[in-house]
């Protein structure tokens, strides 16, 4: 008896399993006194943030991770217990963050003075603080040399207390920029040191995303972060070979048509035929996540095995495929992206990443959680 039920629409289909074994394989990696952070930022990179964040915390995850204060929230009405890193946290949104127990990520003195502001009005003490250094990704993070003017604010408020320190890796998975990483390394251990020294106590200190944790591991320190990782991608040829990716990407075909030779498909007459060929529609657009850069044969499902090249422009809620060689009738189950092709081979063809894809799909598509 077949453990799925026949697709019937569009669905995300979420794997509980392939969750746990990403989860271990990565935990392989790490000691046991390395604590691990999962990042379930936008919806869990597109999958269901609060099924699978309670998932984790039933495996005993430390810490999870989000973007914004918003989805920490969304996390704690879910009944999300353990601590919530805000990875970029707005100051309009420090009170709300503080009334749901969040630990925002500070990362220059307007977010600092705002932040420490915002504690003592609220009577805090000790409240748990991230302060993030930048070491090269030259997006968010202080500089080394603010590490003096951070504590002489610090020395003055009992409201905050430093709870880690970190910073980010910006191509941890290209081994061709292992100089690059190695420096960033090195200039992370060096804030570090000069941070502890100065404050006179020892926050955490993390580094590591899914990349580093498994190509530097001399750089696990005291805890890990994994966002990609979790959900099946190990960002290189051979590492992808130990994950399994959570979501398949599922639809059904809803018509099929004989297109004459000199007939045109879709908007803007973008595909004309040059011989008879049968076409199927399927109900998923670029509203859904498939943008438009994969219309005109760039991007293709899979249908009893074979692929199905794109006809024409993707629409907003329908694509149409190419259907001659294959044995299919309207109903038949059609497979977006899953285990073959994963995420990240579909998105290749559009010269895009998994992590676009993933986060792309629309709320709109039903989530199926597989126990």
């Amino acid at each position: 008896m077949n453990s799925m039920p026949k697709t019937q629409e569009t669905v995300l289909e979420i794997d509980l399993n392939a969750l746990k074994h990403n989860f271990q394989y990565l935990k392989s990696k790490i000691s046991k006194d390395t604590k691990f952070l999962a990042v379930v930022k936008a919806y869990a990179y597109g999958s269901e943030a609060t099924e699978i964040a309670n998932y984790l915390q039933d495996l005993q995850v430390d810490y999870f991770a989000v973007a914004y204060t918003s989805e920490g929230v969304a996390l704690r009405d879910a009944g999300i217990t353990k601590p919530i890193l805000v990875l970029h946290p707005q100051p309009v949104n420090y009170k709300i963050l503080i009334a749901r127990c969040l630990e925002p990520s500070l990362y220059n003195f307007t977010s600092l003075n705002s932040f420490l502001e915002t504690a003592l009005e609220e009577k805090q003490q000790n409240y748990p603080i991230h302060i993030k250094f930048n070491t090269g990704l030259n997006r968010l993070g202080f500089d080394e040399v603010d590490i003096e003017a951070i504590y002489n604010k610090l020395k003055v408020s009992s409201s905050v207390k430093v709870k880690s320190i970190f910073s980010h890796l910006a191509a941890s998975e290209d081994l061709n920029e292992k100089e690059f990483t190695l420096n960033q390394i090195k200039a992370f251990q060096s804030i570090s040191k000069k941070f502890i020294e100065t404050v006179g106590y020892k926050p955490m200190r993390h580094l590591c995303n899914t990349s580093g944790i498994l190509n530097y591991p001399e750089a696990h320190l005291d805890m890990v972060r994994s966002g990609i990782g979790l959900y099946g991608f190990g960002n290189s040829e051979i590492e992808n070979k130990h994950f399994t990716p959570i979501a398949t990407l599922k639809s059904v075909i809803s018509q099929i048509h004989t297109i004459e030779k000199g007939e045109t498909v879709g908007y803007n007459r973008a595909f004309k035929s040059d011989s008879l060929i049968k076409t199927a529609t399927i109900p998923i657009g670029h509203a859904d996540g498939i943008g438009r850069q994969y219309g005109n044969g760039k991007g293709f499902v899979t249908i009893h095995g074979k692929p199905a090249y794109i006809v024409g422009n993707v629409c907003m809620d329908m694509i149409m495929v190419n259907v001659t060689d294959i044995d299919c009738q309207e109903g038949d189950e059609v497979i977006v992206f899953g285990k073959k092709p994963n995420a990240s081979e579909f998105a290749e063809r559009a010269n895009t990443i998994s992590y676009e894809i993933l986060t792309a799909i629309s709320q709109r598509i039903k989530r199926l959680l597989i126990k």
